[in-house]
């Protein structure tokens, strides 16, 4: 019997990413809705209402409405919005954070995807924090790069038109007021005190990202090295298909010294990398920000609700 999935924007940039990944799966009956209803409220209502998993591509504000349409229902909702991710209600849709994260995923009828920049994130601070070696209220900082397919429709066409502004050329920052919408997220599922503080920036490329955190072991509350760091991120995803922390420098990780933030672009993998020094430890987190920080992750928290493969539709690595 195959399950009834309908996806409210599919028009976006990740909603059209969810349907890539649905190429080819028979266990899926894909519910779709004329495209000059697509925001009529009650066409929506009934298509939530029909579905068993409704998957939400939407503004925040959007997104908050159609739950409400889902009232009465007994569809499951997969939220891509940052709407309802520091929702105590909502499964948080990270499964390699920890047993109760996909256990939550599971059994939950209301999963929120985590933000691209957030997954990065608390894919190193959460369990840096959990197992103590970082205190809760470390003055955390992070910086990050990536691709320009997070820009949404306006800023993939700026970046895309012939004449565009000579800065997008460049590297460029953004959120420079401390104000990025994903930072109230990274604060509350690594398990922070205070918010931490986030430099992003956007590049002249399509998809993929890195997110870095450094860490002065001065600093801390008990001394520890790289390599206690390195051990305890190695046994926090031991056995996990789509988080893979690789060997501990040296050149077998980076021949020739760089960290690229596309090489992970079209597979739902995410790399955890360790650098430094015991004194200065740098933290990496790659990925595709359109994958495992989007649709990827979407999906395979929609195959965990399901019971099936959770690798089902996804690609954890390039060959």
């Amino acid at each position: 019997m195959s399950t009834k999935v309908y996806i409210d924007g599919q028009e976006g940039t990740t909603g059209l990413k969810i349907l890539e990944r649905f190429a080819g799966r028979t266990d899926i009956e894909l519910l779709t809705i004329d495209p000059a209803l697509r925001k009529d409220a009650d066409e929506r209502k009934r298509l939530i209402h029909a579905s068993d998993i409704t998957f939400l591509c939407l503004p925040d504000a959007a997104a908050i409405e159609a739950v409400a349409l889902a009232e009465g229902s007994n569809t499951r909702i997969i939220d891509a919005s940052t709407a309802h991710r520091t929702n105590p209600a909502w499964a948080y849709g990270f499964p390699e954070l920890s047993a109760a994260h996909r256990e939550k995923i599971t059994n939950s009828a209301r999963v929120a995807v985590p933000g691209c920049y957030a997954s990065g994130f608390n894919a190193l601070v959460y369990p840096m924090v959990s197992s103590g070696l970082l205190p809760q209220d470390y003055p955390v900082q992070s910086f990050a790069v990536s691709g320009y397919s997070g820009a949404g429709k306006k800023g993939i066409a700026q970046y895309e038109d012939e004449n565009r502004d000579r800065g997008l050329d460049s590297p460029r920052l953004y959120a420079l007021g401390q104000n990025h919408k994903h930072i109230p997220e990274m604060q509350k599922i690594s398990g922070l005190s205070h918010p931490p503080m986030f430099n992003p920036m956007v590049c002249d490329y399509f998809n993929g990202m890195v997110v870095s955190v450094p860490v002065q072991t001065r600093l801390l509350n008990k001394k520890i090295g790289v390599n206690d760091v390195y051990e305890m991120f190695c046994k926090h995803y031991d056995g996990q298909q789509f988080v893979q922390v690789r060997a501990l420098q040296g050149a077998d990780v980076l021949p020739d010294g760089f960290l690229a933030a596309n090489p992970l672009a079209g597979t739902n993998l995410m790399e955890i990398f360790v650098f430094g020094t015991d004194e200065q430890i740098l933290l990496s987190a790659r990925l595709d920000n359109l994958g495992k920080g989007a649709s990827g992750a979407a999906v395979q928290c929609m195959n965990i609700m399901l019971g099936v493969g959770e690798e089902t539709g996804l690609i954890p690595a390039q060959n």
